[in-house]
């Protein structure tokens, strides 16, 4: 394979994603800082690779691939074996579910681009902060039903996938804007298995810091 490059945000929840996928893969990389706080989403050179102005691209295999669920499905589908995706097509569905229900749901609504707006037609200090708690804190817990009581020891099985990818960068912003998740057990436990593994650990926003 071809080298591959990453453009990343050390906090970006979508790039945070595909670290661990990449991680997981055993895939080698080399990371790009794309600094969202200074503008370089928006220098011609990044537009020309990523139009939407976003992170992460992913250079891979000679193609520019964008948007992170589409980079993990991409890597899910050239490496099988690794079960980001469940081989049967309903568990397929459901793990897309819970990972939709965090990066489409949540994500966006918390969105560095979006926060800033709200703050642009405000005048409430604390409205950053209340918008931030209310939204994630609501998803989290129709996450925690939605994964429910199945068997495992992560969002679906006994193994990492899609789901936990999605799910274990939300969290790390949840802890950042002071989100109580007390009452979140599975999602708790979920967590703690994940930051077990090296490929989290390894994708950890506090590691990859420039």
């Amino acid at each position: 394979m071809s080298e591959v490059v990453l453009y990343d945000y050390w906090r970006s929840s979508a790039s945070y994603r595909v670290r661990i996928a990449l991680n997981l893969l055993a895939v080698d990389y080399q990371t790009v800082p794309i600094n969202l706080l200074e503008g370089a989403h928006r220098e011609p050179d990044y537009l020309t690779l990523n139009p939407q102005g976003l992170v992460p691209t992913l250079v891979i295999g000679g193609r520019t691939l964008t948007q992170s669920l589409a980079i993990i499905e991409y890597l899910a589908e050239l490496r099988p074996e690794c079960g980001l995706l469940p081989s049967d097509s309903a568990d397929r569905q459901h793990v897309r579910a819970l990972a939709y229900a965090v990066a489409m749901d949540i994500h966006p609504i918390c969105n560095l681009h979006v926060v800033a707006h709200l703050m642009s037609v405000t005048d409430k200090a604390d409205a950053r902060e209340e918008w931030m708690k209310h939204f994630i804190a609501d998803g989290l817990r129709k996450l925690e039903t939605m994964i429910g009581g199945r068997d495992g020891a992560f969002s679906f099985g006994d193994a990492p996938t899609m789901a936990d990818l999605c799910l274990i960068p939300q969290i790390y912003n949840a802890r950042r804007w002071g989100v109580d998740l007390s009452d979140l057990k599975r999602i708790a436990d979920i967590d703690a298995r994940c930051a077990e593994l090296p490929a989290f650990q390894a994708a950890h926003p506090d590691r990859v810091k420039p």
